[in-house]
């Protein structure tokens, strides 16, 4: 499906030379494609059947982020949500229908502009009268921040907005309503979008402040499976995570497409690396790529996509597994979608680097994929967040993350160790999660350490798949260069041996450096024109020339000393 997606009139478009509202449309028009081409089913969504899976991971998707953005919220939360209410709602089947088609987009109403990842307090109110609902924003903090909700662009848009339930005067917990929001010309009554500023240097969508006035809804707007279900929650907190379920699932689907722009990257470093040469001695030509300092960047991001490339999928089938404890299938999709992006910043930022003026232009796809790549950091759940409440709940000891066994590598042991490390400091401050000790000394360690999981994790599942050595060596380095204090210290790597070994480990995947670009399998979905001289020869002569017959009347004088 991805070689004919890829081969598809959408997809041969530049956007580049398209206004920004051209290509917002286009993004729409190839998330309508590409959910056609799929052609999943409620189920689909609803169970994550590798069909559903194939779609979020097919390569086509690293191509327009913002398109991806629609898919994301289009099926994976909003038909998501609503898929698992079918067989008790059939009355939500015309809907779901029409979402499956793309002729309707649905958006995902959640956070609030003044509320951020405190989502549990929102304010947007929904209460119940004799005839349904009315939906209201009561300040503009409590505003619904920042989905696309615009009618620009002639689709017809639903939104699943999450409201506080007041029944009698009472606040009975947040719940989910269907909220229709625009038709293909303007915002329903009582419903106003309005449209955010582009983030710079990113895919461009419509992305929306959105807020009701006085917006009145059926009792069958609820979603739920038995909409006279309006009784207090007992346990609110485990009831509203309950009610965004699907944002679990988005954590573990956002990072997939950040793998194959990892792929693409690596290409396009790898391969500009091999043709752009300076002149050497006797003014002979020299490959960039000759030099350490290029061979470093781009030989980690190959090693570093091949290694996710492996991963992500045997994660994904564990994080699937509903024998599992739903706890620990959350940890491992927070622990892989940590992984995978800051593993994809680091790696776009040297390469694009690397790459000299030319990295920093639209159309050589790292500049801009390195801005989309800070909205995927946010996209259900902050990485740091996420990480915060997982890594605080692995310290108590409340359950643990089965991790390959410290004898097996380095970096197992390192992950280990570290957790190890910090269940032992909270022992000894002897202080609760919610003390100042435990915000001090604990929480910064967060992100790091459940780094450290992924990439044991990650490593194991490339020793078990017998990827080559020199592809685990530079991986294994360009961890160790995360925290060479840590190895120093407990593993005798000391700064010399670190250097020593990470030559060592470029030096024997060098030789083999072509054929793992071409493992990567992504240079059908690479068209930046720095890959090589003909590319941007071709490119060149597309662009607009500048010429006349004018002369200049500037007067030059002989400088006088």
């Amino acid at each position: 499906m991805s070689s004919q997606l890829l081969h598809h009139s959408l997809f041969q478009l530049k956007p580049e030379r398209l206004s920004p509202d051209d290509r917002v449309a286009l993004s729409y028009q190839r998330a309508r494609l590409v959910l056609q081409t799929y052609r999943l089913t409620a189920q689909d969504v609803e169970h994550c059947s590798p069909k559903y899976w194939s779609m979020m991971t097919d390569p086509i998707c690293s191509l327009d982020i913002a398109m991806f953005t629609i898919l994301a919220a289009h099926v994976g939360l909003t038909i998501g949500t609503l898929s698992r209410h079918l067989k008790k709602r059939p009355d939500l089947r015309p809907l779901v229908d029409q979402l499956l088609r793309f002729d309707t987009v649905g958006i995902y109403l959640l956070t609030e502009r003044g509320h951020g990842l405190d989502a549990f307090n929102i304010e947007t109110t929904a209460t119940r009268t004799r005839d349904g609902y009315i939906l209201n924003t009561p300040r503009e903090e409590a505003a619904k921040f920042m989905p696309a909700s615009t009618p620009s662009f002639g689709i017809p848009k639903v939104a699943l907005v999450m409201a506080r339930m007041i029944v009698n005067g009472e606040d009975r917990g947040s719940r989910f309503f269907v909220v229709p929001v625009c038709n293909q010309y303007e915002m329903y009554r009582g419903v106003e979008s309005i449209r955010l500023p582009p983030r710079s240097g990113t895919a461009p969508l419509d992305f929306s402040i959105t807020r009701f006035n006085n917006v009145r809804l059926p009792f069958s707007a609820l979603v739920s499976s038995d909409i006279n279900n309006i009784v207090k929650p007992t346990r609110p907190l485990e009831a509203w995570w309950d009610e965004i379920w699907r944002i679990q699932m988005g954590t573990l689907a956002v990072p997939a497409p950040w793998i194959s722009a990892m792929k693409a990257v690596a290409f396009i470093g790898g391969k500009y690396s091999m043709h752009r040469c300076i002149l050497g001695k006797r003014d002979q030509p020299v490959p960039i790529i000759s030099f350490r300092t290029q061979q470093r960047p781009v030989l980690e991001a190959t090693a570093v996509s091949m290694i996710m490339a492996n991963w992500f999928p045997l994660v994904v089938n564990d994080a699937m597994d509903k024998n599992t404890d739903p706890r620990i299938r959350h940890a491992l999709a927070v622990i892989a979608k940590t992984t995978v992006c800051r593993h994809f910043q680091r790696s776009v930022a040297e390469v694009s680097e690397r790459c000299g003026a030319q990295g920093t232009f639209e159309q050589n796809y790292m500049a801009k994929i390195e801005n989309d790549g800070k909205g995927v950091i946010i996209a259900e759940g902050d990485v740091l967040t996420l990480c915060i409440r997982l890594f605080s709940e692995l310290v108590q000891q409340r359950y643990t993350v089965p991790l390959p066994d410290p004898g097996e590598s380095l970096l197992a042991r390192h992950a280990s160790a570290l957790l190890q490390e910090n269940i032992d400091v909270l022992h000894s401050l002897n202080c609760d999660h919610r003390s100042e000790a435990f915000n001090a000394f604990i929480l910064p360690q967060s992100q790091m350490v459940v780094e450290a999981m992924g990439h044991a994790l990650a490593y194991s599942a490339a020793l078990r798949a017998h990827l080559p050595q020199p592809i685990l060596d530079v991986y294994e380095c360009a961890v160790i260069r995360q925290d060479p204090a840590w190895f120093s210290e407990n593993v005798g790597l000391s700064r010399m041996h670190q250097r020593l070994r990470d030559d060592r480990a470029i030096t024997s995947m060098l030789p083999d450096l072509s054929r793992y670009l071409d493992d990567l399998q992504i240079e059908d979905y690479v068209s930046a024109p720095l890959v090589s001289d003909q590319a941007w020869k071709t490119y060149l002569a597309e662009l607009p020339v500048h010429s006349g017959r004018a002369t200049s009347d500037l007067q030059l004088q002989q400088a006088m000393l």
